[in-house]
């Protein structure tokens, strides 16, 4: 097994930054011109007891990752102690200061100078640590991370003896670490609803303002916020779609804070088409959402992409194969994955994370054969067990919800840790009620049909043709294929493959994705399916299912064969009586 470069580490520009990777400013739905990044080289030490920070890591990339520089998996029990020191900001005085972490897996504990500034539990989402009283001219910052034993804590697809689906774990520090110094009142957030007239603004934590709302023509509309709220309504309106990803960019200024954002005007909803089918719409008429399963793994990174730019590439290969979605699978990547897609046009259907136990027999292989149907009130009945991973989604949709590319939610993915889907389903509906949810991707579902609470009706096809049946909701098929072309020179384990047909070379790779779509996802379209997300985007680790490699290297298929595929699968959603928005 080896861990290799991914591509765009060594792309002419795209060259990462070793002195501090990853140095965009890492939070595009709320921008100020205050920004201190501290990636780059920290002192490091994995230990019991006390820490003698012997070695040096690339932060934020985790230690089981080559471009790390550590390449090591911590032992059971062992803590991660990062520490940095840095020079007091040039521009703090008379400022709030501002310690952003935006991923530590799983729990971080972090002082500033010898003082204890919090405590985090979460591997998925961001923290804020204000250290204003603690600064000083010279400081030294300190990051404590573990894990803790037992499956309580959202865990995603983690193994720490991988293979086959489960992936190599990470810890620690995976996201970025960054200052900002902010005025005694200021913005701490922004909350965006909106149609296709308008957005509803809510900047959270000030009162009284103005939005500078910059136009398609080049002018400048100036808005009051009152109350913090405002209410914004551009002269013809844009919908954002895929197809047309356009953005409306404002600023918003509020006593002596500044604060620059965008919003898009975008609705998703459930719909009937011509015929009375039920369908997912977008924007007020029915739309084929065209996906890719999307691990978000990089075979130098992990978790964490040498550059930005690996979310761009990844975005334009699938929409020049003609997808207009990724489902974002059981992981919740940094903002600049979703700006990406909101800039460049490419749906998201956003898993939560998963946590508690796993069983092959109970959550793979007995319903993988078809026993799909079981009340799941009573599995996973511990109670801290549920409300961790209620948390984890709660911070899921505070992450994501700024962004118009996401389109949807699902909660539980293949009957993992799932429970009480019905009770979840309309919490989560509490938090964002603006999205799609798939509350049981695949199984397992409620045993009589009217106690399914969802949106939609979910499928996972790997091992039998699909068929769909009519439903009293839209249909969607969101994970089949799975079919493994291996490409030797860039595969990651030499000793084993992981896929759901095994493929020799690409004409054979290139004529089953033919016949599967056309002779299977096309009909199934015709009798009303709504989306079909294909497995998987990339290869990852033993699983030589993807389009392209681990490395990102290697495209195993012909765009243009792809993009032929997807134009008859729009084509005959057209003809079942879905007009279809095209450009």
């Amino acid at each position: 097994m080896k861990n290799f470069c991914n591509r765009y580490t060594e792309a002419g520009e795209r060259t990462r930054n070793d002195a501090c990777p990853l140095s965009e400013y890492p939070r595009p739905e709320l921008v100020r011109d205050s920004y201190l990044c501290l990636n780059g080289e920290w002192e490091f030490s994995t230990c019991r007891e006390e820490p003698s920070y012997s070695e040096r890591i690339r932060v934020p990339y985790p230690p089981e990752a080559l471009l790390s520089g550590i390449l090591r998996t911590p032992k059971r029990g062992e803590r991660l102690y990062y520490r940095r020191r840095f020079s007091r900001p040039c521009d703090a005085d008379g400022k709030r200061v501002l310690l952003h972490l935006d991923a530590v897996d799983q729990i971080a504990e972090v002082s500033l100078n010898g003082k204890p500034l919090g405590r985090h539990e979460g591997g998925y989402d961001r923290f804020t640590c204000e250290i204003t009283d603690c600064l000083q001219d010279e400081n030294e910052l300190v990051v404590c991370a573990y894990g803790e034993r037992g499956t309580r804590l959202p865990w995603g697809k983690q193994r720490r003896r991988r293979g086959g689906m489960w992936y190599t774990g990470i810890s620690g520090i995976w996201g970025s670490v960054w200052l900002e110094c902010v005025p005694e009142t200021y913005v701490k957030g922004l909350r965006i609803k909106g149609d296709l007239v308008g957005v509803d603004l809510y900047a959270e934590g000030v009162s009284d303002g103005e939005i500078s709302l910059s136009l398609e023509d080049g002018r400048t509309v100036t808005l009051p916020l009152t109350g913090g709220y405002a209410r914004i309504e551009p002269e013809n309106p844009r919908p954002w779609s895929p197809e047309d990803p356009y953005l409306y960019r404002f600023t918003l200024t509020a006593g002596a804070d500044k604060v620059s954002s965008y919003f898009a005007l975008r609705t998703v909803e459930v719909g009937r088409d011509e015929g009375g089918t039920p369908r997912l719409c977008l924007n007020g008429k029915p739309y084929f959402f065209h996906g890719l399963l999307d691990q978000g793994y990089y075979s130098d990174g992990l978790y964490t992409p040498a550059s930005y730019a690996c979310y761009e590439e990844d975005i334009r290969l699938a929409k020049s194969m003609g997808f207009n979605l990724l489902r974002k699978h059981i992981k919740v990547e940094p903002s600049r994955f979703y700006y990406a897609c909101d800039v460049l046009g490419m749906a998201v259907w956003q898993d939560a994370v998963n946590n508690g136990d796993y069983r092959f027999l109970r959550d793979t292989a007995l319903p993988t054969i078809g026993f799909k149907r079981r009340d799941d009130r009573r599995l996973h009945r511990n109670a801290r067990t549920r409300a961790a991973f209620l948390s984890g989604m709660e911070k899921m949709v505070g992450a994501v919800s700024h962004f118009p590319s996401v389109i949807g939610y699902t909660i539980f993915n293949e009957g993992w840790g799932q429970f009480d889907h019905a009770s979840a389903c309309r919490y989560l509906r509490t938090l964002d009620s603006t999205r799609i949810i798939d509350s049981v991707s695949g199984w397992f579902q409620p045993k009589r049909d009217g106690d399914l609470e969802s949106d939609v009706r979910s499928i996972h096809v790997y091992f039998k043709p699909i068929r769909v049946k009519a439903s009293d909701r839209p249909l969607v098929l969101s994970e089949f294929g799975g079919y493994s072309y291996r490409l030797s020179e860039h595969a990651y384990n030499p000793k084993r493959n992981y896929g759901y047909r095994t493929l020799k070379t690409e004409a054979e790779f290139t004529d089953a994705l033919r016949a599967l779509y056309l002779g299977e996802v096309l009909p199934a379209v015709k009798a009303g399916l709504s989306a079909a997300v294909y497995t998987q985007l990339s290869d990852v680790e033993d699983e030589t299912n993807g389009l392209v490699t681990y490395d990102r290297r290697a495209v195993k298929v012909d765009a243009s064969e792809m993009k032929k595929i997807a134009d008859a699968l729009l084509a005959a959603f057209a003809a079942s009586g879905a007009e279809v928005e095209s450009k």
